[in-house]
């Protein structure tokens, strides 16, 4: 048995994933069942040509202990499928295919970024691709009439379609998964430095001018934690010259293109929904009920994407609208799947703070979950479908380099 798959095929594997998860951004806007069937049936077809190669070339599968909680959720969606414990029977069967897909991605990018010079490549693709984005998406939220997704496409709630999102504050999530990538390289690739603050910047400019409350916040937070121990760094230096990152030059750069680019796009809108006296409105209301949920079912929960169905007979008030979700993930979950499933999900999210300390450029994964306390972007696949490959690269990378105090002490900007 080998130890790894042909490079050659994983090559291969890596184009082909990275064209799924663009396709998956891409068509994030559309309505149809079409293009989520079309992206998870990419990721199935993807898995099953890995599981023919096993077969004719054995090679030797890397785990890890993420796959156990990820196990446990599909096993618990099917158990509330089996057992009869769901109000909505086809709403919890399209959960568990989705967590079914997230579990596979997870565990092919396991296997495709064994090799750290494809991962690397490929966390340099997925930024690239996302620096595109936020220039169009912001070109586009400007200019296109009437709403239109790049500037073609007719979509509902588009009318401050940001890219090919629709909503603003999921726009902002991607944005924010994908900018420690351009952090990290702003510190670490000297010789490109400037290149990668300015995509750095132009991100966090795009997030501004897309008017997110609470992305605005996220991405102003990621950069003032994420470079903190670089500024820590810049002390320490000052005993081992020879040893320093430049930091302050690092900040400069940042500091100097989001700066511009915000200038460029503006900031008075994001300002003036930050005046609005309750931005929590409405919202606040369906966790409450949410939580009603939890106490109804604390221990099996109403359904694995059921809570809008569920949902009616506990809403504290009516505005004549379809509530699809609860506004904060969390709370949905936990109303969903009941307390060992809220507890799944905290093993997973803990797991990627520890290893965002090692591996800053992953700390997008820990905003993203911190995001879903106020919001419902794991919800959409293509956001999932993101999240779960940076775990995964941050899992190859553990795998890569067992910690070592050494490495905690230089602030994890290594890679």
């Amino acid at each position: 048995m080998q130890n790894a798959p042909p490079r050659y095929f994983a090559v291969r594997s890596a184009v082909v994933l990275a064209v799924l998860l663009y396709f998956s951004i891409l068509t994030d806007a559309v309505r149809e069942r079409w293009a989520v069937s079309l992206f998870q049936s990419g990721v199935f077809a993807l898995a099953a040509a890995w599981a023919l190669l096993r077969i004719f070339r054995p090679y030797r599968l890397c785990g890890s202990i993420l796959l156990a909680p990820l196990a446990g959720i599909i096993l618990w969606g099917l158990g509330q499928l089996v057992t009869g414990r769901t109000v909505y029977r086809f709403d919890t069967w399209n959960a568990v295919l989705g967590w079914a897909v997230n579990f596979v991605l997870f565990l092919l990018c396991l296997q495709i970024f064994r090799r750290p010079d494809i991962r690397q490549r490929c966390e340099q693709a997925l930024l690239y691709f996302g620096f595109a984005l936020a220039v169009v998406s912001v070109i586009q939220f400007f200019t296109s009439p009437g709403g239109k997704v790049f500037w073609l496409f007719p979509a509902q709630y588009a009318d401050g379609a940001v890219g090919p999102f629709v909503n603003r504050d999921h726009y902002a999530t991607f944005i924010a998964l994908i900018l420690p990538l351009a952090l990290h390289r702003v510190v670490t690739e000297r010789s490109q430095a400037v290149a990668y603050a300015a995509l750095a910047g132009a991100m966090f400019a795009s997030v501004i001018a897309g008017a997110s409350r609470a992305g605005a916040i996220l991405v102003t937070v990621e950069i003032a934690v994420l470079l903190w121990p670089v500024a820590v760094g810049e002390v320490a230096s000052r005993a081992r010259p020879a040893a320093s990152l430049a930091p302050a030059a690092s900040l400069a750069r940042i500091a100097f293109f989001a700066a511009v680019f915000t200038a460029v796009v503006g900031w008075e809108v994001v300002w003036e929904r930050f005046q609005v006296p309750d931005p929590y409105r409405l919202r606040r209301e369906m966790v409450y009920s949410s939580l009603a949920m939890v106490r109804e079912r604390p221990g099996g929960g109403f359904g694995l994407g059921a809570w809008s169905a569920a949902y009616p007979a506990f809403a504290l008030f009516d505005t004549g609208a379809f509530a699809n979700h609860a506004h904060s993930d969390w709370a949905e979950w936990t109303a969903e799947g009941g307390i060992p499933f809220f507890l799944m999900l905290v093993s997973i999210f803990a797991w990627s703070v520890r290893h965002a300390i090692r591996f800053p450029w992953g700390a997008g994964v820990v905003a993203v979950f911190l995001h879903s306390l106020v919001d419902f972007p794991l919800q959409k696949p293509p956001l999932a479908a993101w999240t779960f490959v940076l775990l995964a690269a941050m899992a190859a990378a553990a795998r890569d380099h067992p910690q070592r105090r050494d490495d905690e002490s230089a602030g994890g900007w290594q890679r």
